[in-house]
């Protein structure tokens, strides 16, 4: 693939690198089939422009339901002039382009992969009040500035607000605990990915995942919090972010 033809995978930048649980979705996705791409990185406030500029509509809409809500991921593909938002969307593009890599929504497995990416987002919804903040704490200056701004209109507080405190925060990281106890016991005792064993990846592997890096990442790896998260279980979530650590 020439460079002028090669794949423009859009991404949010930090102080601390790649962060963003729906980028990283579409960063594991990219490698996990090896194809040549290159990162363009964009600041919060100039998405929406950045995607206008390309041609590539929104996904979905703001509160009102009628508003168009840019986000990234975003790919644009220089040799066929296509390029679209949301990361499941991405991942069947890539799949039909490039059918001779590996497939990351084989054949019959759509209904299910998003069944298994809902149920998990919902387990995960408690560890937002965590990460949202830290991720605004993590934002490039105008970045951070916009975050915290439109998180306030939308959440009704503050990130300092946001963010629990002694027992309380105590109390929502076990309802966190809980909640990947819920999603450990669909799993065989032996399996780590969705379907099956070390070795079957598949987009909701790196849907999920997506959302457990975001942990290590905010937090750090030498973190408590971060200890946590990749011991309980049986340490099921650090041996999943191990075997997928090839695709980062």
């Amino acid at each position: 693939m020439s460079d002028e033809n090669t794949l423009i995978f859009y991404d949010i930048p930090s102080k601390i690198g790649a962060w963003s649980p729906n980028t990283w979705k579409t960063r594991y996705s990219l490698n996990f089939k090896g194809i040549p791409y290159k990162t363009v990185w964009v600041e919060y406030p100039d998405i929406e422009k950045t995607l206008k500029d390309l041609g590539i509509a929104a996904s979905a809409t703001k509160s009102d339901g009628k508003t168009p809500h840019y986000t990234l991921p975003a790919i644009y593909d220089p040799a066929t002039k296509i390029g679209l938002t949301e990361s499941f969307a991405i991942a069947k593009y890539l799949d039909e382009k490039y059918p001779d890599k590996p497939i990351l929504v084989p054949k019959g497995t759509e209904v299910l992969q998003k069944a298994y990416i809902d149920a998990t987002r919902d387990k995960l919804e408690v560890v937002r009040q965590f990460t949202i903040p830290k991720a605004a704490w993590s934002l490039n200056e105008r970045s951070e500035e916009f975050f915290r701004r439109t998180r306030k209109q939308t959440l009704g507080k503050t990130m300092e607000e946001l963010y629990p405190q002694g027992e309380k925060r105590k109390e929502e990281w076990k309802k966190l605990e809980e909640g990947l106890g819920q999603i450990d016991n669909w799993y065989g005792k032996e399996d780590i990915l969705v379907m099956g064993g070390e070795d079957k990846a598949c987009f909701a592997d790196f849907a999920f995942a997506g959302f457990v890096i975001w942990i290590r990442i905010l937090f750090g790896k030498e973190s408590e919090e971060w200890k946590d998260v990749s011991g309980w279980h049986s340490e099921r979530w650090g041996r999943m972010i191990q075997v997928l650590e090839k695709y980062e």
